[in-house]
């Protein structure tokens, strides 16, 4: 597992940053799956948030870890990406979300990655790590 992968999990719950127009908007996540080295993410394709993501894809996610009081700033370019395996994933790590996207519902789970990005962990004192991403 990814140093990144390790941190959002110790977190548990993480913030996505976007921007309607020319306001910000952070909303809380949890939803979150590595593969083949790769930190994917999910939103669903009736909400504000993916429809903010489409027209702008520069984001930011951020987590806290209390234990640490340490955070994470993960900045990038959104790029939805159409994977089963990576579904499935997210399928059996959150199987409440089967009830929220399916056929009945109508509702799609949109995948997604971030490119062109950056990952830092930082602490109070100032001091930053930068995270090697793949």
């Amino acid at each position: 597992m990814s140093k990144l992968h390790d941190f959002l999990n110790e977190a548990g719950i993480f913030y996505l940053a976007t921007a309607d127009d020319d306001q910000p908007k952070v909303r809380p996540l949890g939803a979150h799956v590595e593969e083949d080295g790769k930190e994917y993410f999910t939103v669903g394709d009736f909400k504000e948030v993916y429809r903010q993501m489409v027209k702008n894809p520069r984001v930011e996610i951020v987590a806290f870890e209390p234990k640490t009081r340490r955070w994470l700033r993960y900045t990038g370019k959104v790029v939805f990406v159409d994977s089963p395996s990576v579904e499935e994933k997210i399928f059996q790590e959150l199987p409440h979300l089967r009830q929220m996207y399916n056929d009945e519902t109508g509702y799609k789970m949109k995948i997604f990655t971030l490119e062109d990005a950056t990952a830092k962990i930082l602490d109070m004192q100032g001091n930053v790590e930068e995270l090697e991403l793949k």
